[in-house]
This record gives structure tokens, C-alpha cells and sequence, in this order.
């Protein structure tokens, strides 16, 4: 058995046909744990981003001392940011310059 095995169908693409922002993000998590850390960004951009996001949300729920709330909505709208530009580059951008 694969670690690909127990990964997650985006909904949207198996219903509709269409990525979600997303899409990507399990198999680029993947990227960086095989230690391919360039062909992760390029799969999805936002995977840094993400991980550092999920990091400090753990903190929030381990360290109950420090309040997080302030930082995680600025990071998760960092976040957010970077997987719309990423998500209108690769399916407008590229389709249109190909």
C-alpha cells in the first residue's frame, strides 16, 4: 500500500470537472516530504504557505497560553491570496499562453 492510497478525491473535480483551489495540495505536501521541494512549489505554490499554516494551528491547540487567532487569520488570508493568484495563473494565464 501507498501513502497515495489514503488521499483524498477533491469533490469538485470528480462532480463537476472543475479544480478547486485546492486541488494540488495533498500531492505537493507529499513533494516536500520526499524532500522535492521545487517541483512541490510548482505543483502548488501555496504549499509553504500552508504548511506553516498548519503548524501554527497546531501550536494553537497545544499552546494554550498564547492567543494565535490574530496571526492565523493573517495567515490563512496570505494563503488564500496566493492560491487564487496561483489557481487564475494556471487555468487562465497558461491556457491562454500555451
Amino acid at each position: 500500500m501507498k501513502i497515495e492510497d489514503f488521499m483524498l478525491s477533491c469533490p469538485s473535480k470528480k462532480f463537476l470537472g472543475v479544480e478547486c483551489l485546492g486541488c494540488g495540495a495533498q500531492r505537493a505536501i507529499l513533494l516536500v516530504l520526499e524532500g522535492k521541494f521545487s517541483e512541490a512549489f510548482h505543483l502548488y505554490p501555496a504549499v509553504y504557505t500552508l504548511l506553516i499554516f498548519l503548524f501554527t494551528l497546531g501550536l494553537n491547540f497545544i499552546d494554550k497560553k498564547r492567543k494565535y487567532t490574530h496571526i492565523l487569520l493573517i495567515m490563512g488570508a496570505v494563503n488564500l491570496v496566493i492560491m487564487i493568484l496561483s489557481y487564475y495563473y494556471k487555468h487562465f494565464y497558461m491556457h491562454f499562453h500555451e
